[in-house]
C-alpha cells in the first residue's frame, strides 16, 4: 500500500545542497503528487546550524507543510510518520533501523542521483 505522505528529516533536506537533487521531481516520479511534511523540531535542528547547506536546508524546508510537535529528532519523524500513514525519507542508518522495526517505508538516495523506496 502506497504511503499517504512523506516526512522529510533533516538529513533528506541535505540531499538537494549535497547531491544535487531535486526531491521534488524525485518523490513525484515515484508517488506523483503527494503531501510532504516536515517536523517543527527538523527547524530547530537546521536553524542550529551555521554551514551553508544547513542554512539552504531550513529554507527549502519552509517550503513544505511543518507538523507542530513536541518530540525531537528521530522520535519525531518517526511519531509522525505512524500518525499520518507516510514513509520517510532519509539516509540516516540509525533511523532507518528503527524505522524497519516499526514496518513504516523508507525513500533512500541511491547513486547519489535518485530516489528510491526500501519498503519494510
Amino acid at each position: 500500500m502506497p504511503p499517504k505522505c512523506i516526512i522529510l528529516d533533516a538529513n533528506a533536506l541535505l540531499m538537494p545542497f549535497q547531491f544535487k537533487l531535486n526531491i521534488d521531481h524525485e518523490l513525484k516520479r515515484l508517488y506523483g503528487d503527494i503531501q510532504v511534511f516536515v517536523p517543527s523540531s527538523v527547524l530547530g535542528e537546521l536553524a542550529n546550524t551555521t554551514d551553508k547547506n544547513g542554512r539552504a536546508a531550513l529554507s527549502l524546508a519552509r517550503k513544505y507543510q511543518i507538523v507542530e510537535t513536541e518530540l525531537r529528532g528521530d522520535d519525531a519523524v518517526l511519531h509522525i510518520a505512524e500518525e499520518r500513514s507516510g514513509a520517510v525519507l532519509t539516509n540516516d542508518r540509525e533511523l532507518i533501523s528503527r524505522l524497519r522495526e516499526r514496518h513504516i517505508p523508507i525513500i533512500r538516495l541511491r547513486a547519489e542521483r535518485y530516489l528510491v523506496t526500501d519498503e519494510s
